[in-house]
């Protein structure tokens, strides 16, 4: 069982050891969702961080006009939550929505806790993986802030190579914080310099 996220960790390094598994076994469990399906939301409190075995899924916000903006895709071996529910025992003010039918294994803080004392390797990626999430955020908030939005398509291909045959356009423009049409505009001369996306 969980053996996607066994092997993500041990991809990444991470020294899976018996007692690793039995903290899983005991802590985890993993189901199926049908695209759709929210996850969490807003006024809820998230208890946990959802691995993606199969499938995709999206976080977002809505403004008070009801427009959707999309803070991040986490589609298969990626990691997803509201910190702000898991680790800071607050209310969500956003989604995590199944955007395909998924199969997501949800981990509880008590895994991280406990894996993270038990386990030195575990522990050190975990504090990788906090790390590189910040800077994937910083660089998000800057090339929100004062990058044309051909760059920033470019960094979401890069980032996520094959989400875009995965959503509609409007999903990738939410997420670039652009309209549909820009990104229309975006893809059309980029066609023309003969890039291929």
């Amino acid at each position: 069982m969980f053996q996607e996220l066994i092997q993500y960790y041990t991809d990444k390094s991470v020294d899976v050891n018996q007692e690793t598994i039995d903290l899983m076994n005991k802590n985890l469990s993993e189901k199926t969702i049908k695209k759709g399906t929210y996850l969490v939301s807003p006024g809820e409190f998230c208890e946990h961080t959802f691995f993606v075995s199969k499938g995709l899924l999206r976080g977002y916000t809505t403004d008070a006009q009801g427009k959707e903006h999309i803070m991040q895709f986490a589609p298969e071996n990626w990691l997803i939550s509201d910190r702000s529910g898991t680790f800071m025992k607050e209310k969500s003010d956003q989604y995590v929505e199944a955007v395909e039918n998924s199969k997501v294994i949800f981990i509880n803080e008590d895994f991280l806790v406990q894996a993270s004392e038990n386990n030195s390797s575990f522990r050190k990626y975990n504090l990788y993986a906090l790390n590189n999430h910040i800077r994937h955020l910083q660089r998000r908030i800057n090339l929100l802030l004062s990058a044309p939005a051909e760059v920033r398509y470019l960094d979401f291909i890069k980032l996520y190579p094959d989400v875009t045959l995965r959503v509609p356009q409007w999903m990738i423009a939410s997420y670039l914080g652009i309209t549909p049409e820009s990104l229309s505009r975006v893809r059309k001369e980029l066609a023309n310099k003969n890039f291929k996306v």
